[in-house]
This record gives C-alpha cells, sequence and structure tokens, in this order.
C-alpha cells in the first residue's frame, strides 16, 4: 500500500523583523513558503514614504509534504524563532485562508492594502474616540509598533503619556478648540 502524500501549511515564528531572512533560508532548504506584505508609512528622514513589511509582523506560512519533507530543518533555520504549536501539534493552517490571502492581495504587486488614516504629524491635536479615555483630547506623540499610537493626555491634573490602538483616534478639528500648550 503507498501512502498519501499530505501537503499542509503550517504557522512559523520568526525572530523580530527577519521574516525575509526566514523566508530566503526555508526556499533555498526547498520549502514552499508564502510571506503576505503591505506597504506602510514609515517616517525616513522627516518624510513619510511607504516600506514594505509583513503583514503579520514575525510570522510566516510554510507549505510542507507530510512524509516527504522534515519539519526538523525548519526550527534550526536562521530567522526562525520557532513553529508554532497547540499543545505538541503543530498550528495547521486551512488552505482556505491562505487562498483568501492570496485573494484580497493587489494582483499586480502582490501586496495587501489595510483602510487605515494617515499618519499624524508629532505634537498635533487628537481626540480619543473609543475606550477608557474616549472624549479625551491630548496631543500625538509618535507610534508604536502595528497599528498603536502613544499620546499625551491631561489625566488628573498631571501629563500622562498612554499608548493606545491608533484606531481609537482621531485628529482634533481646528474648530473644536486648540488645546492648551504643554
Amino acid at each position: 500500500m503507498k501512502m498519501e502524500c499530505m501537503v499542509r501549511w503550517y504557522l512559523i515564528h520568526t525572530k523580530p523583523t527577519r521574516e525575509l531572512v526566514a523566508e530566503v533560508n526555508l526556499r533555498r532548504q526547498g520549502y514552499q513558503v508564502y510571506s503576505p506584505r503591505l506597504l506602510r508609512p514609515t517616517r525616513v528622514h522627516g518624510r513619510w514614504v511607504d516600506r514594505a513589511a509583513s503583514l503579520f509582523p514575525r510570522y510566516l506560512f510554510l507549505r510542507l509534504a507530510v512524509g516527504h519533507q522534515a519539519m526538523g530543518p525548519v526550527r534550526s533555520t536562521v530567522g526562525v524563532a520557532n513553529i508554532v504549536r497547540f499543545g505538541y501539534d503543530y498550528a495547521v493552517v486551512p488552505d482556505a485562508i491562505i487562498e483568501s490571502l492570496r485573494m484580497r492581495a493587489d494582483p499586480e504587486t502582490g501586496l495587501h492594502h489595510l483602510n487605515g488614516c494617515a499618519p499624524f504629524e508629532p505634537g498635533s491635536n487628537v481626540r480619543v474616540v473609543a475606550g477608557v479615555f474616549d472624549g479625551l483630547e491630548g496631543v500625538f506623540q509618535r507610534e508604536s509598533g502595528d497599528e498603536r499610537v502613544v499620546l499625551l493626555l491631561g489625566l488628573l491634573g498631571r501629563d500622562t503619556i498612554v499608548q493606545l490602538p491608533a484606531a481609537f483616534v482621531l485628529p482634533q478639528s481646528d474648530s473644536q478648540g486648540k488645546l492648551a500648550a504643554r
């Protein structure tokens, strides 16, 4: 009786900012890899430019022919931190999810596009529109990782630095009044 070859997608956890390194090294070893990317605004020399970045920072997908390809070399690949597991079992990603991701990518560039607002300028006035700080006004300080921002809010009579999801923050319009200089 011939053993049937089962091909599955697995989730790979990479070292910080090493998704591309892991992808290149896994491909060199003959593995099929999918690492969805998007254009993300990044500040370079005081200007905003779009740079390709991982859609899922520190993760990529690996397609493995079970019984024909070994998982062992993946763990020791440069750029790979670990293989995602649930208990003793490797995390298997359904083919439908990978296909859905591929279908959502731009057909020409292969990049994904997120619906997000333009980045704030440091020192700009903002208003929190969700969460525990809903309704408070503050001053944008900087971006903090993926989809998070750092604000300076006036809480209990003192200026306090808080970190919030970027989706919770909108620009404060001039017609609503300016914040006092801090």
